[in-house]
């Protein structure tokens, strides 16, 4: 029955919310759920909203804005029936702080600033709501890891703790891969995971100073494996095999193959 939902709005998906954890008249698997088994929900949909819009696929968008919507009703219906917080309070924290930390469009603020120097005030706003805190505070564990080494590194370097320039991060990227290569014999899992870990820690922190997107740089690399790969599989299949039938020296050719074609595609 959806008779006696609201018509339109907001309020029709919290009543919609409200009614699938409805403890007696809801849905088992929407009343099972807590705040840790929605969580990888909340994130998938942040990602496929990422995504559609990197595809720019704006029909799409609207749809997933809609999911990741719905998460913050999820959240905020738990967080009510808990005795934490509700919607409403939810809405009133984050305009007070988009009102707190834009002082130059809601208060007296001159707008005369460049993006950086809004950024860097962002930032400064930011540290004071936290109050006394160690640097790296806040950073959330949760983001993922290329996300939260740039994070870390921007942090780091806000204080002074930074190389001055892209040629000490370079050398230490050749440093760490020299290690990885001269002890992947001898090292431990653990050990070699740690090495690993360093390398990939330096690879973001050159993208920083060369101001590359490190996440973009590195979705943009598996597409362009994932459109290569698939023109191999595709050219397989015009002999009637798959990548099973085949071998490294074949596909690799046909690899090369592929990339000569992708450099071709205007």
């Amino acid at each position: 029955m959806t008779d006696d939902l609201p018509p339109s709005g907001i309020d029709r998906l919290l009543a919609i919310m409200a009614r699938l954890r409805d403890p007696e008249t809801g849905c088992p698997w929407d009343i099972a759920q807590t705040f840790a088994t929605i969580a990888p929900y909340t994130l998938e949909e942040a990602f496929e909203v990422a995504d559609a819009i990197e595809r720019q696929s704006w029909d799409e968008l609207k749809g997933e804005l809609g999911d990741l919507l719905f998460q913050v009703v999820y959240h905020s219906r738990m967080a009510a029936e808990a005795g934490h917080f509700a919607f409403p309070d939810v809405v009133v924290a984050i305009s007070d702080k988009m009102v707190d930390r834009h002082p130059h469009v809601f208060g007296t603020d001159s707008r005369d600033k460049t993006a950086e120097q809004q950024t860097r005030d962002w930032e400064a706003l930011k540290a004071r709501e936290r109050g006394p805190a160690r640097t790296l505070d806040g950073v959330a564990q949760s983001l993922p890891a290329l996300t939260r080494a740039l994070k870390l590194q921007n942090r780091a370097a806000r204080v002074g703790f930074d190389w001055p320039s892209t040629d000490e991060v370079l050398d230490k990227l050749v440093e760490e891969a020299r290690e990885v290569v001269e002890a992947r014999d001898t090292l431990t899992y653990t050990e070699l995971t740690e090495e690993i870990g360093d390398l990939l820690f330096v690879m973001a922190n050159l993208a920083r100073h060369l101001q590359v997107d490190a996440e973009a740089a590195l979705r943009a690399a598996n597409q362009k494996f994932t459109r290569r790969f698939a023109r191999i599989e595709d050219w397989l299949a015009e002999t009637g095999r798959t990548p099973a039938d085949s071998d490294l020296a074949e596909m690799d050719a046909l690899w090369n193959r592929a990339k000569v074609e992708d450099k071709q595609t205007p």
